[in-house]
């Protein structure tokens, strides 16, 4: 019998930043992986704007998704880690990457692709009173907001571009068109410190001179600025030009934090050779605007970024690999299409212009082509079945789809129920634990202890956002019960890896989890590691209380509050499908990364609690109701879920674990993606309290100042433990 080999992880390949190069060989890497490699990409949000088609986003031509590339998408497609966070320092010689507000990454190889910026520290007020063009998604963000309110107000102040250049009048005259669309009217001007329109040749300069006049944009040549007021730009000769909006697009700045790597820098941009490592580092590359290239200096613009990427891809797997690296060798000059506001551009190439719609329509053309490869990625095999198997295999796997992760992946509440029910009564008269509770109640002298245990399959590639999770998630136990966090013991299962790897995953790991404990008054204080075919996180955790909160305090009359929404599993079920949007999966997990003490706190004096997790909303709900003896309403359009969750139900998506909860709590009344949404198994879920109703206002008024998203769900009634939605 053949045994397929399990590839050990031996080397750390850390992308920074996820530029147009780095997203482009994440594509490849998913295409062709390297076994042995562990791909991390690093980038402050979920994802990555194109540059190309940002004057259109602004103009209105194009949303916001139509010029995002998903790096949550495209890091699953890649087999990657995805890292939310901005790198904000780098040692080459340690080899360690550190992300601002996640801690220090080590690696192997690494490869930047930060981008630049248009920040202008040296001008006076900058910082206070204007917004740099790049980093794109922050001026677009900001963008979205002036535009959102002027259409709002019927009107907008002035705006206002620094820099004359291609960037600078080409965003000018979007937002001049995109305001006289909404409004009807606009006020943009362009300051240019020369005397003339930089960057393009002069044929190309009268006729963007024209376009601006088209426009309205009104142009300021040989105006130096001395500072930005509140008011506006103050220029060197005293003259305030009025702004509400002002923007740096006055050239490309590299990255101050580069100044401290000890990296070798040309006018503090990375210095690269023909094979696009870093002078002096054979184990460390540097493309796109953030790279300078000592054998062929070239402007800043995308298309080398995108020329680049494929001798990257190359040059990497051979640094990995042992293998001779290829030189890049950019093209002399290339094809600026500039956008004129409306669907029209201009095209020059070698000083020569040409004009016209139909080069607006062919430059979307070529955007689009450009996006659709991050869009519509290739679509991953399909383990098929071998042509004999046992009886139920097919209908087991069902329609193929993979088992999720986290609660997902839990064992049934059936099986899990039937299989306690057969375990011998308790004989112990210290140990106190009623059937069904969140942990166990030990008592300890004159004290009680909880005891509780849980443990996740990874949903992410991330050990240390996985850890926090987990966490969060294996606490809930413990807050739900009323107690305070104690004492932890860590259970870790690591794939396959090297000893190196195992270090470095075994330490992010513990940070993470420990600085979690620690804020919740626990400490970490051993446990047991060993290696498997995947990562799997568990936590066993004690904890103290005078009277424990128990399922069976309820009473009729109590109001339900749930202090998170819910769909966590439909939203990890479609991500681990590459369906999810990627902004909704960070958003829902920074959500299920936080912790849930203060919450804990405020509902001390709940009659019934549990945390919402594997058997979802209705499982647990119904928990409550067997042991208290009572029923409960739930008032569907008071739930919250995460973003994207409903849409995802609707379309089918559905967790692993969803028919097995089904059927363990069927509800009365439960229709449509919402009533999916009561089924679905939650991680880090929120904690459902049953409180005196004469309490609630009270108690839920001290969650919201909190900042607790919590809410009132419904109420238990008398009678059988049916659940009624309405």
């Amino acid at each position: 019998m053949q045994m397929q080999m399990q590839i050990p992880l031996t080397r750390d390949l850390v992308l920074i930043g996820g530029g147009h190069a780095h997203a482009l060989v994440l594509r490849k890497w998913g295409m062709r992986p390297l076994p042995g490699v562990r791909l991390t990409v690093i980038n402050p949000g979920p994802t990555a704007p194109y540059s190309g088609m940002l004057p259109g986003h602004i103009a209105g031509h194009y949303q916001q998704n139509d010029l995002e590339i998903d790096l949550v998408k495209l890091a699953r497609f890649a087999g990657a880690r995805i890292i939310d966070g901005r790198a904000v320092a780098l040692d080459p010689v340690s080899k360690t990457v550190t992300v601002q507000d996640h801690g220090v990454i080590e690696y192997d190889v690494a490869s930047l692709d930060i981008g630049i910026t248009s920040e202008l520290p040296q001008l006076r007020g900058f910082s206070d009173h204007a917004i740099g063009a790049k980093p794109l998604d922050d001026y677009a963000e900001h963008w979205r907001g002036f535009l959102s309110t002027a259409k709002t107000n019927g009107e907008a102040g002035p705006v206002t571009v620094i820099g004359g250049g291609v960037a600078g009048v080409e965003l000018a005259m979007a937002m001049a068109f995109a305001l006289h669309q909404a409004i009807g009217k606009a006020e943009v001007t362009v300051i240019e410190a020369r005397d003339q329109l930089t960057g393009i040749g002069e044929d190309t300069r009268q006729r963007l001179m024209a376009a601006l006049k088209e426009n309205g944009v009104t142009l300021w040549t040989g105006a130096e600025i001395a500072e930005i007021t509140k008011d506006g730009p103050r220029l060197k000769s005293g003259e305030v030009i009025p702004s509400a909006l002002t923007i740096g697009a006055a050239g490309a700045l590299p990255q101050p934090w580069l100044q401290n790597t000890g990296l070798p820098l040309t006018d503090g941009f990375v210095t690269v050779g023909p094979t696009l490592q870093v002078d002096g580092h054979t184990d460390l590359f540097a493309v796109g605007d953030c790279a300078h290239m000592r054998h062929a200096p070239r402007p800043k613009a995308g298309v080398y970024a995108v020329r680049a990427a494929p001798v990257l891809h190359d040059n990497l797997r051979a640094v990995l690999t042992g293998q001779s690296l290829r030189p890049y060798h950019p093209q002399k000059d290339y094809l600026k299409l500039i956008s004129l506001g409306g669907q029209s551009a201009l095209a020059e190439k070698y000083r020569r212009p040409w004009s016209g719609p139909w080069l607006w329509r062919w430059k979307n053309r070529i955007d689009r082509k450009f996006m659709l490869k991050f869009q519509d990625l290739p679509a991953m095999e399909t383990p098929t079945l071998p042509p004999v198997a046992a009886l139920g295999v097919a209908e087991e796997l069902g329609n193929g789809q993979p088992i999720c992760a986290g609660c997902g992946s839990k064992v049934g509440p059936g099986a899990l129920s039937d299989a306690i029910s057969t375990l011998p009564k308790i004989q112990r008269d210290d140990v106190l634990t009623a059937a069904g509770d969140d942990a166990a109640t030990l008592r300890i002298g004159g004290v009680q202890q909880v005891l509780t245990t849980d443990h996740l399959r990874a949903f992410t590639e991330d050990p240390a956002l996985m850890a926090r999770i987990t966490a969060i998630h294996a606490l809930g136990d413990i807050w739900a019960m009323g107690a305070a966090p104690q004492a932890v013991l860590t259970n870790v299962i690591l794939p396959r890896m090297n000893a190196t790897l195992q270090r470095r995953t075994l330490h992010e790991i513990l940070h993470a989890a420990g600085e979690v404990f620690r804020d919740a008054g626990a400490e970490i204080v051993g446990g047991h590691s060993t290696l498997g075919s995947e990562l799997t996180i568990g936590f066993t955790l004690t904890g103290l209380t005078e009277t424990p909160i128990l399922q069976s305090g309820g009473h009729p009359g109590d109001v339900l509050i749930l202090t998170r929404p819910l769909g966590s599993g439909t939203v990890l079920a479609a991500e681990m499908q590459g369906r999810a949007d990627g902004r909704d999966v960070m958003n829902m997990l920074g959500i299920m990364g936080r912790s849930q003490a203060c919450a804990a706190e405020i509902l001390h004096e709940a009659h019934a609690m549990t945390d919402v997790t594997g058997f979802g909303l209705a499982g647990h709900l119904q928990a409550i109701c067997k042991a208290s003896g009572t029923g409960a309403v739930i008032m569907v359009d008071d739930l919250l879920f995460y973003d994207g969750a409903q849409n995802l139900a609707e379309a089918g998506i559905r967790s692993s674990l969803y028919d097995a909860n089904l059927a363990h709590a069927p509800l009365i009344g439960a229709q449509g993606a919402k009533g999916a949404l009561l089924h679905d198994p939650q991680t880090a879920g929120g904690l459902l309290a049953a409180v005196a109703a004469d309490r609630a206002d009270g108690i839920l008024n001290k969650l919201h100042e909190a900042s607790v998203p919590a809410v009132r769900i419904g109420h238990l009634t008398k009678g059988a433990p049916d659940i009624i939605c309405r």
